[in-house]
């Protein structure tokens, strides 16, 4: 159409990704071109240098300064409103209510993102692989761990034991986490999951989104958790390293 060069060049990238950036989000566009690389580098295997050249990697960094819109971030949570999530279910809880109030705890103090707690709403993408079971719980007077069987980190999938200690100031998640257990082995002594609802199902990103929702605005999401938990160590003293 254009008589442009069948074979990438640095010329037809940069000509592509300043079409793009005119239209869609510039770090998009970064995406983009290495799916592109992915793909052709089979039938021309220049596409990756000529990714690389300088003439692409200016247009990018130029139509980011020109067109990039700042990221928005979610607040982090804090242990006042954790503790003011607690208070807000009063002092007998259903079922469902401590299991989201154990999940909001266990991420914020084991640094955990949602997609390790709950499973997606998209029901492709539901699978027992990644699912926390009961038997790998470990309880004790001071501390609970369990086993996360998958995660976004997890490069060889070999899962990775999750504690939690007892915290010397309210909420503790610990107690909270003893209260579900009990709820839960009540009504399900026979299933093999460990997050269950009254219901019997696994607890999802929507089921508890709708419950953030209705104690936190709308600046709080699921990473708040894992953000929260981060900066109450940091604010602690612990290393960076360490939280890592």
């Amino acid at each position: 159409l254009h008589l442009f060069p069948i074979e990438p060049t640095a010329e037809t990238l940069s000509l592509f990704a300043t079409y793009m950036c005119h239209h869609i989000e510039p770090r998009s566009v970064d995406s983009y071109l290495s799916g592109i690389c992915s793909e052709l580098e089979a039938f021309y295997p220049a596409v990756r240098a000529a990714r690389a050249s300088p003439l692409v990697s200016r247009t990018m960094k130029g139509f980011k300064r020109l067109r990039s819109k700042p990221i928005i971030r979610k607040r982090a949570l804090t242990k006042d409103e954790l503790q003011r999530a607690v208070a807000s279910f009063g002092s007998s809880p259903s079922h469902d209510d401590t299991l989201f109030l154990t999940l909001l705890l266990t991420g914020f103090h084991a640094l955990l993102r949602l997609g390790e707690l709950v499973w997606p709403d998209n029901a492709d993408l539901q699978t027992y692989r990644k699912l926390t079971m009961r038997a790998t719980v470990k309880l004790d007077a001071n501390t609970f761990e369990y086993l996360l069987p998958a995660h976004k980190a997890d490069a060889f999938f070999e899962g990775n034991r999750v504690l939690v200690k007892r915290a010397a100031n309210a909420p503790d998640p610990h107690a909270m986490f003893c209260a579900y257990l009990k709820l839960r082995d009540n009504l399900f002594p026979l299933r093999p999951e460990l997050w269950l609802r009254a219901c019997g199902s696994v607890p999802t990103r929507s089921w508890f989104m709708r419950r953030l929702r209705a104690i936190f605005p709308r600046d709080i999401a699921g990473h708040s958790m894992r953000a929260g938990g981060a900066t109450s160590l940091a604010a602690a003293g612990v290393p960076p390293a360490t939280i890592q």
